[in-house]
């Protein structure tokens, strides 16, 4: 009898251990793979709320870039669309634990990032512009000719763009903002020569004031190529994303969409009175 239940006794505590085991693995979430998103019907799209990448209008739905992005590509996928709205450094962790299936943010490909999720091929590229004041850079006929000691460029402090604009133009001031719309207004009161910041700030400013400011460059200073992020080990899922990618930019939905949200004012009447 001791033999048999001392036997029981190890069978009771391997099948608890395995079922904690199971309810462990079981408990915790993970992103679903291609198959999955098709059986359930539905994408679950991580998104950060950045006009015009995407934002809220008036009555509280989602639109922009990515928006149009995400619905076009569950809709090519036969799926709804799901918008889960996260702050930047919350989005890979949110994938990370299956709370989405795919982060379309405008998120830029880097290493670091690639260790933690797969990138798609490009689908869309941000970066750091140039916005000059016209009048006070007439004389300007290259971008390189800021280089100077007689030019002051604008720059938000602990941005990307204030240490590009000294890499850039070492022997010119560059005179550090508090915020964008303080460097903003110091370009358009002409205090300074040219603002660098991320776009689309310059090319929007361009647009809002033409004759006042303009892009010389045509394009940014620094390019940041933007891809899908998707979990790691599911190579179908991102084979799907780069076909997607090439059809959609061969049959120029891709890059007309871009043009509507990033080189067009157009879509700030949608928004109301809200940015966010």
């Amino acid at each position: 009898m001791g033999a048999v239940a001392g036997n029981d006794t190890t069978m009771a505590r391997l099948t608890t251990a395995i079922a904690c085991a199971a309810f462990a693995f079981g408990g915790e979430a993970a992103a679903r793979p291609l198959q999955e998103v098709l059986n359930t019907d539905t994408l679950r799209v991580g998104i950060t709320l950045f006009a015009p990448w995407a934002a809220r209008d008036e009555g509280g739905e989602y639109l922009g870039f990515e928006v149009d992005v995400a619905k076009q590509l569950a809709a090519d996928m036969g799926v709804k669309v799901q918008l889960l709205a996260y702050d930047v450094d919350r989005l890979i962790p949110a994938l990370e634990a299956g709370e989405i299936d795919v982060i379309a943010a405008g998120l830029t490909i880097t290493p670091e990032r690639a260790l933690h999720v797969n990138f798609s091929a490009p689908y869309a590229q941000s970066g750091v512009g140039l916005a000059t004041h016209v009048e006070r850079t007439a004389s300007v006929t290259d971008a390189t000719a800021l280089d100077n000691a007689e030019f002051t460029i604008a720059a938000v402090e602990d941005s990307v763009g204030a240490e590009l604009a000294r890499r850039l133009w070492p022997h010119a001031r560059v005179q550090i903002f508090p915020s964008t719309e303080a460097a903003t207004k110091a370009l358009l009161a002409g205090e300074v020569h040219g603002f660098v910041e991320d776009e689309p700030v310059p090319t929007f400013l361009a647009l809002e004031h033409p004759g006042l400011i303009d892009v010389p460059t045509g394009r940014p200073l620094l390019v940041s190529p933007a891809g899908f992020a998707v979990s790691k080990g599911d190579p179908d899922f991102l084979a799907f994303l780069n076909a997607w990618i090439t059809a959609r930019e061969a049959d120029t939905w891709l890059p007309t969409t871009e043009t509507y949200w990033f080189k067009s004012l157009r879509w700030q009447e949608r928004l109301g009175g809200t940015r966010r």
